[in-house]
């Protein structure tokens, strides 16, 4: 993968379970695990403007890589807008992962039984 510039997170994707809550470090060193890992989305959320992440490009891998867009507070429905027509132009509902449930031929609903 290139360079974090290029992606949404800061580094490449951890381990489903790697930034879990409950149980461990204090709350600072929590958050401060999250936002290592994905700074970008943090003084969004605090600020309260509207963000969306979309999978717009796509890597060597075959991994999607995602932009964030950003609008002015209050303005989702400007957000809305300009990623409807990002999907309508660059379309990535059939787009899937080498690794990913579509391509080992299996639904949703299939893996969410294999873990109860």
């Amino acid at each position: 993968m290139r360079p974090a510039r290029d992606a949404t997170l800061a580094r490449l994707p951890v381990p489903h379970g790697t930034l879990i809550h409950g149980e461990g470090p204090a709350v600072e060193e929590r958050l401060r695990a999250i936002f290592d890992f994905a700074p970008f989305t943090m003084p969004f959320n605090v600020a309260g403007q509207p963000a969306i992440s979309l999978p717009l490009g796509w890597s060597a891998g075959r991994l999607p890589i995602g932009v964030q867009l950003v609008a002015p507070y209050g303005r989702e429905d400007l957000l809305l807008r300009v990623a409807a027509r990002l999907e309508e132009a660059l379309p990535w509902r059939d787009r899937t992962p080498a690794v990913s449930l579509a391509a080992a031929g299996r639904r949703p609903e299939d893996a969410e039984r294999s873990l109860r």
